[in-house]
């Protein structure tokens, strides 16, 4: 393409995102689908359709809206969609009646919203720069739009979600994030039925803050005191400095807003996203574990502490070294407490062995992997989650940020 048409297809392009975004602000969540599908049109574009994960993380569901193109789910596992979803990257797809389908992540900050979709007659670089800040832009769209309405909300649900899951996926922050030194990844099963379970993090200067609970109980009662365990973390972590004064905040809360008979188990974590150390309080809750190399190591022990909201006393802090690639594993005891088919508890033993073996095949990155594992999981349980059931990993990749350098 000679310079001047590369200069009048940048400046068109600006003008169309420019546009777009001005018209955005003031347009209501409903008229999001037809004013992307009228964008891509001028720059002919077809066949627009905007793709959710839907709170599984089994499918990319179909937005539907005036103007989108609106098919069948698209499955999680093997289809191009998925692909450019797990993989975070553009994939191109040479359609038999012509034109070469287009499938772009859609990102809130680092977190996965979901996939478009558009077909071109034909794509080039400037098509390709232009379609991901589009797409850029949408995700960005869908993630403010999100506070004001429950279209996109229901697109996701693909079966009747309980009052407490409803709460605890209220409660959840973006279930990845991913800046160069650190990526972290969560996931909550039931997805439709979650109680107890909750996980959340902060990124505040070099310190990654990370609290993963399980509240005791079932059902509303175990969804209000994580809300209550979740809210005094929170807190604490914007007030306090130390892992101890965490733990001693949220145990105060527990203890008197529900009694000495309530307790919720935690794991609190501290990770130096520069160097690697980690500080961990662990409150009754199963060990983390420490993935090198697609193998589980070691399990990251710490002093015995009580579960918050017994009045435990102050615990002592353990401290560990992550190396460059290191990935830990926390998770709840729905995840090695359930029964299989004979009787048996599925136990760490067999946790550990499904993690070494899917450690063997390749990586697609940290968000994808920590969904393979989940399946895995469950399908290795019979399909079973009869009680809530979280993993979060975190990668420490110590990768310099020297391009944001200037940013600081």
């Amino acid at each position: 393409m000679a310079e001047d048409e590369v200069e009048r297809s940048e400046g068109f392009g600006e003008r169309l995102l420019g546009l777009l975004l001005d018209r955005e602000r003031l347009i209501p969540p409903r008229l999001i689908a037809p004013l992307v599908a009228e964008e891509v049109a001028k720059v002919g574009g077809r066949d627009v359709s905007i793709l959710l994960q839907d709170y599984a993380q089994e499918l990319l569901v179909p937005l539907p809206g005036k103007g989108l193109h609106v098919g069948r789910p698209e499955p999680m596992d093997g289809s191009p969609a998925s692909r450019a979803f797990l993989r975070v990257e553009v994939i191109e797809v040479p359609q038999d009646r012509g034109g070469i389908r287009v499938y772009l992540p859609l990102l809130g900050g680092s977190d996965g919203v979901g996939v478009m979709a558009l077909t071109l007659d034909s794509v080039g670089d400037d098509d390709r720069r232009l379609l991901c800040r589009l797409a850029n832009l949408v995700a960005d769209m869908l993630v403010t739009k999100n506070a004001y309405t429950d279209q996109f909300f229901l697109a996701r649900r693909r079966e009747p979600m309980s009052v407490s899951a409803e709460i605890q996926w209220g409660l959840l922050p973006p279930l990845t994030m991913s800046v160069p030194q650190i990526e972290v990844a969560g996931i909550l099963e039931p997805a439709y039925h979650a109680a107890g379970d909750s996980f959340d993090y902060a990124l505040n200067n070099d310190i990654l803050h990370v609290a993963v609970i399980d509240a005791m109980g079932h059902d509303l009662d175990a969804a209000a005191m994580a809300t209550v365990a979740i809210g005094a973390y929170r807190h604490a972590r914007r007030v306090f400095i130390s892992l101890t004064e965490k733990y001693t905040f949220m145990d105060d809360a527990i203890s008197r807003q529900f009694g000495p008979d309530h307790f919720v188990t935690a794991q609190l974590m501290h990770v130096n996203i520069a160097t690697g150390a980690l500080e961990l309080v662990n409150a009754g809750h199963p060990a983390p574990l420490l993935i090198r190399g697609g193998r589980v190591v070691r399990q990251l022990e710490s002093a015995t502490t009580l579960p918050i909201g017994f009045n435990g006393e102050a615990p002592q802090l353990k401290e560990h070294t992550l190396r460059r690639g290191d990935r830990v594993l926390c998770y709840t005891d729905g995840i090695i407490e359930e029964h299989l088919a004979n009787g048996e508890l599925f136990s760490e033993e067999r946790l550990i062995r499904c993690i070494d073996r899917l450690g063997k095949e390749p990586s697609d990155g940290l968000r994808a992997d920590l969904r393979r594992l989940s399946h895995t999981l469950k399908a290795e349980r019979g399909g079973r989650t009869s009680d809530d059931a979280t993993l979060f990993m975190i990668e420490w990749r110590g990768e310099a940020a020297d391009h944001l350098t200037e940013l600081g």
